[in-house]
């Protein structure tokens, strides 16, 4: 995918400073040189299963505290029908429980999203949300194979397959960059073979080699694919499923985002006009979207602002795309998106500087944050023959420029196989509990009512005034603990998101109103 379909929240980077005490020697009476440089002992080594692991801290985004682990690796065939070709070594981080628990045999397997992202790189910011589960089960987290440390398909920085700057790229620039990354990629990489059917193949072998006979899957966004073709795939190891923001396997990503991030956001600047206040100071906020969309696309303004990262003054166009990409990232989460009427009534008044700083800032750090290779493994696999563009969007925030783009990449990206039924409805009796957020602009609610008709032993919750990835939100922690206890979702006790509220709007930059 192009730059502004990966758009995410800037990352912090946090460098830290390493002090070491010097060891004290006594000089002997004659001394015969400098002393003998001390031999650092190895960390000691923990084995799960047939894996070896050894201490490892799991980098936090986003400022979230360092994450101590066990990190290790499992050498697994990137072509299964190649048993002499090349090997990935699938990099596993393994958080045991704690050591007070009950520690029950069957762990969790953590499975990020995207597709691209790295599930060692991710989880730093979801702890809370694990914190009543570590205590009796182990968690595992597995890079999915094109990602983090497992053979990740990320073009290097200095090359010209890097995603395009340009938030109004062309299909044609778009499969040019494309071709530039793919033959790069394909002197390390058989780009057929990084899919979501090897990666759940590789899970399994995840599970065999730690000694398990039954995992729990708790997949995020893209994640819940993953999650979903497992238990598809390998149902008698499966014991439950938590979906968080689900994609069902009918869906062709990309197909749907115009549409989806169109009703998001009137679902979330409606909640202006039910804010004191805020029509008021500044106005609606859907109608100057629209009408700043319509002035961009006539005329691009010259603006003159602060470069987050360096803090120098810049000048550049500000384009539809800039606003589109801010509008659908900052739509992920309400946090973030209640400042969108205050920006809007801003470029009103001819003030662009806060729309061009953020969305600057946005597209500056998501390069590195997913895999392009990777992501374009698997849509061109899984999702390329389905793409229509639907021309009732067309006047759309996104409009189909995203299902155009993807369009020209993955005519000259490499394809892998895929079952006939991968698109097919998940249809099982493994407990499954499935969550949503109320405003969410990629995988709404519905997604998640279509997938959980085809469970027997599923339930599905939506998360009032909530947007994309709700696992760690209000008391869902201590419900995702507790259908791991008891594998029954509907006999949870939910009335504790009753207490979620909506997130009001800014009405200056001062905040919200009291």
């Amino acid at each position: 995918m192009s730059r502004k379909t990966r758009f995410i929240l800037a990352l912090a980077v946090v460098a830290g400073l390493f002090g070491y005490r010097a060891l004290q020697q006594r000089q002997p009476e004659k001394t015969a040189g400098p002393p003998k440089p001390v031999a650092a002992q190895p960390a000691p080594e923990r084995r799960l299963g047939r894996i070896a692991f050894r201490p490892c801290t799991l980098s936090p985004p986003m400022g979230a505290a360092s994450v101590e682990a066990q990190c290790g690796t499992l050498s697994v065939l990137e072509n299964p029908a190649a048993p002499n070709g090349r090997r990935i070594a699938l990099n596993i981080a393994w958080l045991p429980a704690d050591e007070s628990g009950n520690h029950d045999p069957d762990p969790v397997f953590l499975i990020a999203g995207g597709p691209g992202q790295s599930a060692t790189e991710s989880f730093a910011a979801l702890v809370p949300a694990f914190k009543d589960v570590r205590k009796n089960r182990d968690l595992l987290l597995v890079d999915q194979r094109g990602t983090g440390r497992s053979n990740p398909l990320q073009c290097d920085a200095d090359d010209e397959g890097k995603p395009s700057e340009d938030p109004d790229e062309s299909p044609d620039a778009a499969r040019r960059m494309a071709e530039r990354c793919r033959d790069q990629l394909a002197k390390r990489a058989d780009l057929r073979f990084y899919t979501t059917t090897d990666a759940i193949r590789d899970l399994d072998e995840v599970r065999e080699a730690i000694g398990a006979q039954h995992v729990n899957l708790m997949g995020v966004s893209y994640g819940t694919r993953v999650a979903q073709q497992y238990a598809m795939r390998y149902p008698q190891h499966t014991r439950t499923i938590v979906l968080d923001s689900v994609a069902p396997n009918a869906i062709f990503l990309g197909n749907d985002f115009a549409r989806n991030l169109e009703t998001a956001l009137d679902l979330q600047f409606g909640r202006c006009a039910k804010t004191p206040g805020c029509t008021k100071a500044l106005g609606d906020p859907r109608k100057r979207l629209d009408a700043l969309m319509a002035k961009l696309r006539a005329e691009s303004p010259l603006v003159r602002f602060r470069d987050a990262a360096t803090g120098q003054m810049q000048e550049e166009y500000l384009r539809p795309g800039h606003v589109a990409g801010l509008a659908r990232m900052y739509a992920y989460a309400p946090i973030a998106s209640s400042i969108l009427p205050l920006l809007l009534h801003e470029a009103d008044e001819g003030r662009y500087e806060g729309l061009m700083s953020l969305s600057k800032m946005l597209s500056g750090s998501m390069a590195d944050s997913m895999m392009y290779g990777m992501q374009l493994s698997v849509v061109c696999t899984e999702d390329a023959a389905g793409l229509r563009v639907d021309e009732s969007m067309a006047s759309s925030i996104l409009g189909n420029s995203l299902v155009d783009l993807m369009q020209a990449q993955c005519a000259v990206w490499p394809r892998g196989t895929m079952p006939k039924d991968f698109h097919a409805p998940l249809a099982t009796q493994v407990p499954a509990l499935l969550l949503s957020g109320e405003l969410d602009p990629v995988t709404p609610p519905s997604y998640a009512d279509a997938v959980v008709k085809h469970l027997p032993k599923g339930r599905a919750l939506v998360l009032r005034g909530q947007g994309h990835n709700v696992i760690a939100v209000g008391c869902m922690p201590k419900l995702f603990a507790q259908f791991l206890e008891t594998a029954d979702a509907k006999a949870l006790d939910a009335k504790c998101l009753d207490s979620l509220v909506y997130t009001p709007p800014f009405t200056s930059f001062n905040g919200w109103e009291p």
